[in-house]
């Protein structure tokens, strides 16, 4: 099914007889799927944009590519950098707008300009009923009620099919720098990155890719970022000796996670503490990892078949599979967290038909 417009999205769902396969771009899958597909590139294009306002409002189906293209005629950008696992996941097609939302997908920026449900303002989507609901709008302003725009956000499509979605946007900054320290430990790196963070010195990124170094990024106008850049060099030269990154374009390499395209095995996402993450990272026996968001994120490349939860054991965070064959690619919530999804999804799809994976 390929519906062309939010009505006839409205009527597909309301005659459907069993669970559906939510598909945009499909470069983002996680995890086993089923059910009818239902495509929803169809339902493409930018519906508004006022650079004046920083807002920009896109149906669901628009490539991502076509999104920033827009915004980069006016030298603005979605705040939260998107990253693109296609390589990962060695997937061709074309990543919708729909699709970062469902997944929630943030890059390095999250640390200074939060995830994507931050710059979401308002969203539309089709629920299980085959209603068609509203939240949010196309300027930023408080809401009541359910927060539906926070809450689709990283719903990976089991609540609804979004039809459209409004975000808040930013200038394109006139100049940036990124640091590098080399050599560091894994343990090391995370107090250094931590350092940063609490530094005044507004940090857009912050990784430690071993092996190759721990970077550190600021943004902003020319004359900004020349005095951040020095005064953060001062306030981490108890780590060691700070350079000037050679790549400047390394943040894509992060952001994509490069260092682990065309390696076999499986790959694992990990949202834990920062401190935790050296102690974390020691126990799993991975063949390569990459920290981001100050060690708030971690990417473990492991052997294929690892149950990595399982080796790990409790922790204080979770652990999603996002390459790799089995069951469980997400992890199981607690029984408060899970009661409340089961509440949400008996409301918004009291049939069922979006219980089949998403795959945006």
């Amino acid at each position: 099914m390929r519906p062309e417009t939010e009505e006839d999205l409205a009527e597909m769902i309301r005659r459907a007889k069993g669970p559906l396969r939510i598909v945009g771009g499909g470069t983002r899958a996680i995890g086993p799927s089923g059910g009818v597909v239902l495509q929803t590139s169809a339902l493409a294009g930018v519906s508004l944009y006022e650079p004046g306002s920083l807002t920009l409002v896109a149906r669901a189906g628009t490539p991502v590519a076509a999104v920033e293209q827009v915004l980069a005629a006016q030298g603005q950008r979605l705040p939260f950098e998107v990253p693109d696992m296609r390589g990962l996941l060695g997937r061709a097609g074309e990543s919708t707008i729909g699709g970062v939302v469902a997944a929630n997908a943030s890059g390095p920026r999250r640390v200074q300009a939060g995830a994507c449900r931050d710059s979401l303002i308002g969203v539309r989507f089709v629920a299980g009923d085959g209603s068609i609901i509203k939240n949010g709008g196309r300027v930023m302003k408080n809401v009541t009620g359910y927060d539906l725009v926070k809450l689709m956000a990283g719903s990976w499509g089991r609540l609804g099919v979004l039809t459209e979605v409004s975000f808040k946007v930013l200038p394109v900054p006139a100049a940036k720098a990124t640091l590098v320290l080399r050599g560091l430990s894994d343990a090391q790196a995370v107090a250094a990155m931590s350092a940063a963070l609490g530094s005044p010195f507004e940090v857009t990124g912050v990784a430690h890719w071993p092996g190759q170094g721990t970077f550190f990024r600021v943004e902003g106008f020319a004359a900004q970022v020349g005095y951040r850049r020095a005064r953060l060099a001062r306030h981490l030269a108890d780590f060691g000796s700070v350079e000037e990154a050679a790549d400047p374009d390394v943040w894509s390499a992060i952001r994509d996670v490069a260092p682990f395209h065309d390696r076999a095995g499986d790959v694992w996402r990990l949202s834990v503490k920062p401190s935790d993450a050296p102690g974390i990272v020691a126990r799993m026996g991975a063949e390569a990892v990459l920290y981001d968001w100050g060690g708030g994120l971690i990417w473990a490349l492991v052997a294929a078949g690892t149950d990595l939860r399982g080796r790990l054991g409790k922790i204080m965070g979770h652990a999603t599979r996002v390459r790799g064959e089995g069951p469980g690619a997400f992890a199981p919530e607690v029984p408060a967290v899970a009661a409340l999804t089961r509440g949400l999804r008996t409301r918004f799809d009291p049939r069922g038909l979006f219980a089949a994976m998403v795959v945006p």
